[in-house]
């Protein structure tokens, strides 16, 4: 056995010499050594001329506005983006209930992804912060704080929703007995009395007050909400069931986007995207046709596809930098995939269309802080708390907001939302209804998404732009909120709260990550 072993050890040392022996030549003879052959980081060894990448033209000013990229990367990797991560990763942010078990409505079920990365772990309950379970109107969250409006967990603002629109039906229980009681109590004792109100009152008048709510929000919704009662919708820790490339791929993927774009984004079916793998074969598919057509749209139907091809570029960016690089010795090591960059970006692989999609990214971003910024009025009344049972956590959680909306209000080159559904009233109202009902089928489709991981991140990030618009069509509601009292005319549920937050989180982590997929590409030359 010892002669074996000092056979190996000997084969090892003349390896090293030889090793050595041809490193120095090339460094004498100033030969680069030869690149390696292909790898999961490195995406191959194919040499990427500048003017082919994508990035090297990522550059300008965006179409339908007046900024440019350098300033959005400027403004987000080095303000934005370090301030938004914390505060998503805030206990308020990180817990998003959802039901991942809803039916696909528009074809069979394929079933769900059997590959593990795609499964989601739900949060035990006993882990969950006890002031977003517990709900807005219990009583020890309303006497922690007399004259808060908290925005806690199952939130429900049915009461005052009814009663700022339909005041003739808030009329009929107004002078219950119950009612009069209420009306000296302070909050705290409001909340107390709650559950005495709902006895008293006639399973009809709960029912009315049930569906004009669900009637009323209804008309403010872009997306199909989950109902958080069900008892299959569960909590989520979205930093322990992070976004990232789960393998779920191939005809069930490109059947979800296939939706999307050919049956929700006003296009005729007798034009195709470019190098859609649903589409006829064609000679020609340098998408002229698809462009031509396009930019013969209204701005704001042109604003809905530009939209859905920022969010599908962010989140394929997201599954690049959060690739499966290596599966061994019992741990998953990922990171970012310049190959898997290359195929979905890369202007030479894409024919152009790389460079496009980035910047309708860039595009969707814009949207989400003009929203944020007009939002930020809402969150900055002292009434307002975030509330998770923590006050530390709470106030610290708030803080954090405030900055980043000061941020967000210091940048110069927002969108100026007031060019869309400004024509005629009535065919501007036609056209904002149909921009909802379109927006609204596609949060539908996210319930056909088969991998469970993919299907919570979409559900996230539509609901997130959902609240975005929801926002942007609401400012005058936004614009006459009082200080010191609920809000009336506009509301905002905890969970369109925590998906507005994470999906502009994601939109920032994209660009981000653009930056280190432009170290990565030179690395290469």
């Amino acid at each position: 056995m010892w002669r074996a072993a000092l056979r190996a050890f000997a084969v090892l040392l003349l390896a090293w010499f030889f090793g050595n022996f041809v490193w120095g030549w090339f460094q004498r003879n100033n030969i680069e050594p030869p690149a390696p052959q292909s790898d999961h980081l490195s995406g191959g060894s194919e040499s990427v001329r500048p003017e082919q990448s994508c990035l090297c033209h990522l550059t300008g000013v965006l179409d339908d506005c007046f900024c440019d990229v350098e300033s959005i990367d400027v403004f987000n990797n080095f303000k934005l983006y370090p301030r938004v991560r914390k505060l998503t990763e805030r206990d308020y942010f990180r817990y998003y209930r959802v039901n991942l078990k809803r039916p696909c409505p528009f074809w069979p079920d394929d079933g769900h992804c059997s590959i593990k990365d795609c499964h989601v772990e739900p949060c035990p309950e006993s882990k969950i912060p006890v002031g977003i379970k517990s709900g807005n109107y219990n009583k020890k969250t309303l006497c922690r704080k007399p004259g808060t409006k908290i925005i806690g967990g199952n939130t429900s603002h049915m009461f005052d929703h009814v009663r700022d629109k339909h005041p003739a039906l808030y009329a009929r229980v107004k002078y219950s007995q119950a009612a009069n009681i209420i009306a000296d109590m302070s909050d705290c004792e409001q909340a107390q009395e709650l559950g005495a109100i709902n006895s008293t009152l006639s399973n009809q008048s709960k029912e009315a007050f049930a569906d004009w709510a669900r009637h009323d929000d209804a008309q403010d919704h872009f997306c199909e909400l989950d109902d958080e009662t069900s008892p299959d919708a569960e909590y989520v820790d979205l930093l322990l069931n992070p976004e990232r490339f789960t393998g779920y791929k191939g005809p069930s993927a490109w059947r979800v986007w296939n939706s999307i774009y050919e049956e929700n984004c006003f296009k005729p079916r007798s034009v195709y995207r470019p190098l859609n793998p649903l589409a006829p074969s064609r000679g020609d598919d340098d998408g002229e046709g698809f462009y031509k057509w396009l930019e013969g749209l209204c701005l704001e139907k042109r604003v809905f596809y530009r939209l859905i091809s920022g969010l599908h570029s962010s989140i394929n960016i997201h599954l690049c930098a959060q690739y499966l690089l290596d599966e061994g010795w019992g741990r998953s090591v990922w990171g970012s995939n310049v190959r898997e960059f290359r195929q979905r970006f890369d202007n030479a692989e894409t024919k152009g269309e790389g460079t496009r999609r980035l910047k309708n990214l860039y595009f969707l971003y814009l949207i989400e802080l003009r929203a944020l910024y007009k939002v930020a009025p809402y969150f900055e009344r002292a009434i307002v708390n975030l509330y998770t049972g923590n006050a530390q956590e709470d106030g610290d959680t708030k803080e954090l907001l405030l900055q980043v909306f000061n941020e967000i209000k210091a940048f110069p080159m927002h969108f100026d939302e007031k060019s869309m559904f400004a024509g005629h009233k009535i065919e501007a109202k036609t056209l904002k209804e149909e921009f909802r009902l379109h927006f609204k089928n596609i949060s539908r489709i996210m319930d056909c998404v088969g991998c469970s991981k993919c299907r919570l991140w979409g559900k996230l990030q539509i609901q997130g732009l959902g609240t975005a618009l929801k926002i942007l069509f609401s400012e005058k509601e936004i614009k006459n909120l009082a200080e010191h009292s609920p809000s009336k005319g506009f509301q905002l549920t905890r969970q369109e709260i925590v998906a507005l937050m994470n999906a502009f989180g994601r939109l920032s982590t994209s660009i981000h990550q653009l930056h280190n997929f432009r170290q990565l590409l030179q690395e290469e030359r």
